[in-house]
């Protein structure tokens, strides 16, 4: 703690003003009966391709809408909030699936993947998701949450390797109060080993779970399983994925690039197509250049900020997360940060691999008890500790900025950590049993409903909607552009893109 208070101290004046903060939202279009739009990407929202608030993620049913970074968590919200009414003024009897893991689904080829235009850079995203398809499955890319993308500024490599080590240490910690997505309908996991209970109305569950969505049946590789990523450095980072994207892998090598009539299986034959297929509850990341490889701009330019992958969204927040919860995130990266992070090593990233599927899977399970080196911690003796000591954070923040919202948000944590019942994922599944016979569909699809409801009828102007309406115009424009200026053959540029020279060294 004092070498905790210390580092605090040492921190630059504006370095706690200067945090910056954004968020991606995914969420799938769904019909009103609780299943699956498989209508095109809305021509109203402008270009998946290039709108820059507005895309598709894996599917062409999936939405991801995007902030910029902010100093001020308000005002990303605000501007998350503004997103959403301009998607629901677009949609017309479409919703958005407030829930992580997904709605009802139809049979896995007939989820549609995303769709960009006829440029070698949509192409390219559409063959990446094709090859998603193929190694994993359409269903599991359907699963949806949101991304928390943080930056300090001033912060180094190290630094923020350093954090990287320590929230892998301890997301367990935010599953476990954030987590959202404890039961599932059934036609996610038809014709697969699953190990859920079932409850009526086609739902299956586990009791004590608090994130199905970062478990075993979630965003899980078994391949990648193989592939023990080091953070302490990002020498040693970037070597373990440039292996990752270069060397074929045999599973893979049998799906072959194309198919015997030509069509495009996958981008590569490698245990990675590309960088983001690596899965984690957190990244590295910085901006790069149109066309760059971003594994070569973290080695030419350093890291920019991290990208949160393991928060749920919260199907009782209209916009899927909520002020304090970002507060909260906010005090636990800095504590990351500030905190002493020895070098990771292979057992250890074992073990932590180990504690999130039994947070995932058993969170709520009273005196659950986790891997740590020094012994079997409970989970909620271990998270004790570690929410100790933010409170010094929270304080400091609230110097920083005025006001008591960081305390506020410590303390809500802090009486959490001791009422599983109150926990997000345990108040989805008593909702579901009072009011919806334990249905996941029926209590998601209404929360759906009266979020619809809600957005709609915020305020809205009509210079917001024809900021937006230009926003969408523009982005349509761009990707003709983008299509006009094409020359080169889709393969020519696919085997360019994927040469390893573009990784950097």
């Amino acid at each position: 703690m004092t070498r905790l208070k210390d580092r605090l101290q040492a921190l630059p004046a504006a370095a706690l003003k200067g945090m910056r903060r954004g968020i991606e939202k995914e969420s799938l279009r769904s019909r009103s009966d609780g299943t699956l739009a498989a209508t095109p990407h809305p021509q109203a929202l402008g270009s998946a391709l290039t709108h820059p608030h507005i895309t598709t993620d894996y599917s062409e049913s999936q939405l991801e809408l995007i902030t910029g970074a902010h100093a001020d968590i308000d005002g990303c919200l605000d501007e998350l909030t503004q997103v959403h009414q301009f998607v629901y003024r677009s949609i017309a009897d479409e919703m958005l699936w407030v829930g992580s893991m997904p709605c009802g689904l139809p049979p896995d080829e007939n989820i549609p993947i995303g769709v960009y235009g006829t440029s070698n850079v949509a192409r390219a995203k559409s063959v990446y998701r094709m090859g998603l398809g193929h190694r994993y499955g359409r269903r599991m890319q359907t699963i949806s949450g949101i991304h928390y993308n943080w930056s300090l500024p001033g912060l180094s490599n190290e630094d923020y390797f350093g954090l990287i080590r320590n929230f892998r240490r301890h997301s367990f910690l935010l599953l476990y109060l954030f987590g959202a997505s404890p039961a599932v309908c059934s036609s996610f996991v038809a014709g697969r080993e699953h190990g859920l209970q079932a409850l009526q109305g086609g739902t299956l569950y586990l009791p004590h779970a608090t994130s199905l969505r970062m478990g075993r049946l979630g965003y899980q590789s078994d391949a990648q399983a193989s592939l023990a990523v080091s953070y302490n450095s990002l020498g040693s980072y970037g070597e373990s994925l440039q292996q990752a994207l270069t060397q074929p892998y045999p599973a893979y090598e049998a799906i072959g690039i194309r198919n015997p009539g030509g069509e495009y299986n996958q981008l590569a034959t490698s245990l990675l197509q590309i960088e983001n297929e690596f899965y984690g509850t957190i990244r590295p990341k910085r901006v790069i250049f149109p066309g760059e490889r971003p594994l070569h701009a973290l080695r030419e330019r350093g890291v920019e900020y991290v990208e949160v992958r393991c928060m749920d969204l919260d199907p009782f927040v209209p916009v899927g997360i909520e002020a304090p919860t970002m507060r909260f995130i906010d005090l636990f990266l800095l504590h990351c940060l500030l905190s002493d992070s020895p070098p990771d090593t292979p057992e250890e990233i074992g073990a932590l691999g180990r504690n999130q599927q039994r947070v995932a899977a058993r969170g709520r399970e009273s005196g659950l008890k986790l891997e740590r080196g020094d012994g079997e911690p409970s989970l909620v003796e271990w998270g004790a500790q570690i929410v100790d000591e933010m409170e010094l954070l929270a304080n400091a923040m609230d110097v920083a900025l005025g006001g008591r919202r960081y305390r506020d948000a410590w303390l809500a944590a802090s009486r959490l950590l001791n009422a599983p019942e109150q926990l997000p994922s345990a108040r989805v599944l008593a909702t579901m049993a009072t009011d919806f016979d334990s249905s996941y569909v029926r209590f998601t699809r209404a929360q759906s409903v009266q979020t619809r409801y809600l957005l709609l009828g915020l305020p809205w102007s009509d210079v917001q909607q024809q900021r937006f309406e230009a926003m969408a115009r523009e982005s349509v424009l761009q990707q003709q552009r983008i299509e006009a200026a094409d020359t080169m053959p889709f393969e020519i540029y696919r085997q360019e893109y994927l040469a390893p020279r573009r990784l950097g060294i």
